[in-house]
């Protein structure tokens, strides 16, 4: 039976590499599968992992139609076995019910990855909707760190190197490095403590709090 998986962590915990790995493993046995994506670092129509691995996919806006675009593939005679859906954070709640139709109607395994909870620590429409309808859920075990060594848990987004918790949604950047100087707009993954407090490894080291923030992005 066809089931729609979410596999789900921070920033840094490997999604994007799971999902070309999940379809380099289905691949290598013959299956046919499509991959999707969307707002992706290194730009459109392309699955990109923070290792240097990228595949080639299919873009999805607001307006792209899950359940249309594999009915019409398969009518014109392709073969489709499988989904990967990655950023499905920002999927909208009618294409993550689109999903879970192609499952339960057609019988395609759909494999969705994303980030549970957005700069704001709320959560993202399109993870709110897989967590209400997903046959399995799956937490990353690879843990991401915060700059204090804890485990990180919560994504911060900086604009010239202060921390905001106010703004559009969706604002496409990337770790920020500490070693370099900061961006317009990056991300930084932070322990639930630091995310509260606002204390990102630049300004805990500005501070003083700690001697030498760990080399963690």
């Amino acid at each position: 039976m066809a089931e729609l998986h979410f596999f789900t962590g921070t920033m840094d915990s490997g999604k994007s590499t799971l999902a070309l790995q999940t379809n380099h493993n289905h691949s290598a046995r013959g299956r046919v599968g499509r991959l999707f994506t969307t707002h992706d670092r290194a730009g459109q129509a392309t699955v990109s992992s923070r290792l240097g691995l990228t595949h080639e996919a299919l873009e999805v806006d607001q307006e792209f139609d899950f359940w249309r675009y594999v009915v019409d593939s398969l009518t014109r005679g392709g073969r489709i076995d499988y989904l990967i859906c990655d950023e499905a954070q920002f999927y909208t709640r009618d294409q993550i019910d689109q999903l879970a139709k192609i499952v339960d109607e057609l019988q395609i395994d759909v494999f969705a990855f994303g980030i549970l909870t957005d700069f704001r620590t709320q959560l993202f429409e399109g993870s709110a909707r897989l967590v209400e309808l997903a046959d399995r859920m799956n937490v990353l075990q690879v843990e991401a760190l915060c700059w204090c060594g804890k485990r990180a848990t919560h994504n911060a987004r900086t604009e010239n190197g202060a921390m905001v918790v106010e703004g559009e949604v969706i604002v496409v950047g990337d770790v920020d490095a500490v070693d370099q100087p900061p961006a317009d707009v990056a991300y930084e993954v932070l322990c639930r403590q630091h995310h509260r407090r606002r204390l990102t490894a630049a300004r805990a080291k500005a501070v003083s709090l700690a001697p030498e923030p760990l080399p963690f992005g």
